[in-house]
């Protein structure tokens, strides 16, 4: 009996020993939901509280581009301002400087008045003057630089022994 007692007292005693594994296993394993449940929890916190952040984030991203583009367009303006301010300046400039130099350079009225009639003077002397022969084509020719004038060929000889020609323009 006695060793009917150790067996039963060793059987007892692994019984016992795997009953406790079980239990611990069945512990382990209720843990285990209870870790996985609190991991999907703490997974949906982190979620939200990542989604929260990036939210927040990006509206202070889009505040920061709605700044950014006001300040963008303000400098534009003031670009623009500034180049039409230089471009009438350059305009004012440029025409100033034009008028100055016509006033300069270009006669006056008055000036103008007498230059016409100093030029209707000459055109009436000039006419005189072409009346009177100022269209001969007068030059020096041959070895002895005689004076020589051009005539019309077809035109008549004049006087009594026709040395008297007409001269070419007359």
């Amino acid at each position: 009996m006695n060793t009917s007692a150790r067996v039963d007292e060793t059987t007892m005693k692994y019984g016992l020993l795997l009953e406790t594994a079980q239990a611990q296993q069945q512990l382990v394993a209720s843990s285990l939901k209870q870790l996985k449940g609190h991991a999907q929890e703490l997974d949906g916190i982190v979620r939200e509280q990542i989604r929260r952040t990036l939210v927040e984030e990006l509206g202070a991203v889009v505040e920061e581009s709605a700044r950014a583009v006001q300040a963008l367009r303000a400098i534009e303006q003031a670009a623009k301002l500034r180049f039409i301010s230089w471009l009438l300046a350059a305009t004012v400039l440029s025409g100033a400087a034009s008028a100055l130099s016509a006033w300069w350079l270009l006669p006056s009225s008055s000036q103008i008045g007498a230059l016409r009639q100093k030029r209707e003077q000459l055109a009436a002397a000039v006419e005189a003057l072409e009346q009177r022969g100022g269209l001969l084509d007068l030059r020096r020719c041959g070895n002895d630089a005689r004076w020589c004038v051009r005539v019309d060929r077809h035109a008549p000889a004049y006087g009594e022994q026709a040395d008297y020609l007409v001269v070419k323009g007359y």
